[in-house]
């Protein structure tokens, strides 16, 4: 399938319609790590925050990790011969932004009302001092963003992997196909593993992020049972 307005993700929508700008997948994706990558660098030097590059480079490898899921995950689904109803509910509909959007302003909210108003030291005075560089926030909250969104897509990517499952029927091959999006979604929900260990002293996200990777898990494993089983009429019948 063509790749139109409309069958893409958002993210893909605007670094494909930057005027001027022709980037391939790997040139977007190589910016956008090196960008942050440095910008962490740069500001972990100047003010003296080194124990908080770690965490910063693991959730920049995790956005980048999720960056190349997405650009696989839309360029394997435009190639299934699938219904326009899929690929509307899919990409069309852009759920994904709304709920990274609602994940972001979970995250604000956590970061800066619930951890202040509890008990011990707030994250970000942990990570960046009683007065954060202005400058230091503003990147830590773009790289969040960030995830939030690469986060929010899987999570759709997965629901909507389901209702296909449950709605769509495929013959073997496509189904195959199917399964491999599925497999290549929970990849990089496991890929989140790595954000764990900076979360241990901070139960409400340390529960969200795991949360998030087991429920794609579990989602995404039901779709692939559905899908195989349907696509089998040996399956399919002992299952009736």
């Amino acid at each position: 399938m063509a790749k139109e307005y409309g069958d893409t993700w958002v993210y893909e929508g605007i670094v494909g319609g930057l005027p001027g700008i022709e980037l391939s997948n790997t040139h977007a994706v190589a910016i956008q790590f090196g960008l942050f990558q440095v910008g962490i660098f740069v500001f972990a030097a100047i003010y003296d925050l080194w124990s908080a590059a770690l965490a910063g480079t693991a959730a920049v490898v995790v956005a980048t990790v999720g960056s190349v899921a997405m650009h696989r995950l839309g360029t394997r689904n435009r190639a299934i011969d699938a219904p326009a109803k899929y690929y509307r509910l899919l990409f069309g509909s852009s759920i994904e932004v709304v709920l990274s959007v609602l994940a972001f302003i979970a995250l604000i909210t956590h970061l800066f009302v619930f951890d202040v108003q509890s008990p011990g030291e707030p994250l970000i005075a942990t990570l960046f001092g009683a007065e954060p560089p202005v400058v230091v926030v503003y990147l830590v909250l773009l790289v969040a963003w960030d995830l939030c969104y690469r986060i929010g897509t899987s999570w759709w990517a997965a629901v909507v992997s389901l209702w296909r499952a449950l709605t769509i029927a495929c013959e073997p091959g496509v189904a195959n196909q199917f399964v491999r999006t599925d497999l290549e979604n929970v990849g990089f929900a496991f890929s989140q593993v790595i954000l764990l260990p900076f979360l241990l002293d901070q139960p409400v996200l340390l529960v969200a992020v795991s949360g998030h990777i087991v429920a794609v898990g579990v989602v995404s494993a039901a779709s692939i049972w559905l899908t195989r089983t349907a696509a089998d009429p040996l399956l399919a019948t002992t299952r009736d």
